[in-house]
């Protein structure tokens, strides 16, 4: 999914749950705490898919979030598979996620396989760091 994403689309949501984007990462994207670790992360990525590097930033927890992000505009998101999941419900102060982000780039197609930690930050779910897989 190439471009910005907005609110008010109908479209369905990139992070792949088959809802509508302002019933799903839309609300998130708009200002609403995700309620899991996972919700979070596949708001991320329509962040990713939509070029919305504010909401990426906004999302990271601030002992390891970078100074400023900047997105390839070649690398166009096309799929997200949510492979596991550790904690991060709604009474947990950690979570994990692995997930296989895939996209294409310069006419390549290419997968992101990691697997990311989320904590608790002022109560609300952000990005903590993620290992590589």
């Amino acid at each position: 999914m190439a471009g910005v994403v907005k609110r008010g689309e109908r479209r369905t949501c990139p992070c792949g749950s088959g809802l509508p984007y302002d019933g799903c990462c839309g609300r998130l994207h708009g200002g609403a705490d995700a309620p899991t670790a996972e919700a979070l992360m596949r708001s991320r990525y329509s962040a990713f898919a939509g070029g919305d590097a504010a909401y990426l930033l906004r999302t990271w927890h601030s002992s390891t979030r970078p100074a400023r992000l900047r997105l390839d505009p070649d690398e166009r998101w096309t799929g997200l598979e949510i492979v596991d999941t550790l904690g991060g419900n709604l009474f947990d102060a950690t979570g994990e996620v692995e997930f296989r982000a895939h996209h294409r780039a310069r006419g390549r197609a290419g997968t992101l396989a990691e697997r990311s930690r989320f904590v608790r930050e002022d109560g609300r779910w952000v990005y903590l760091d993620g290992e590589t897989r």
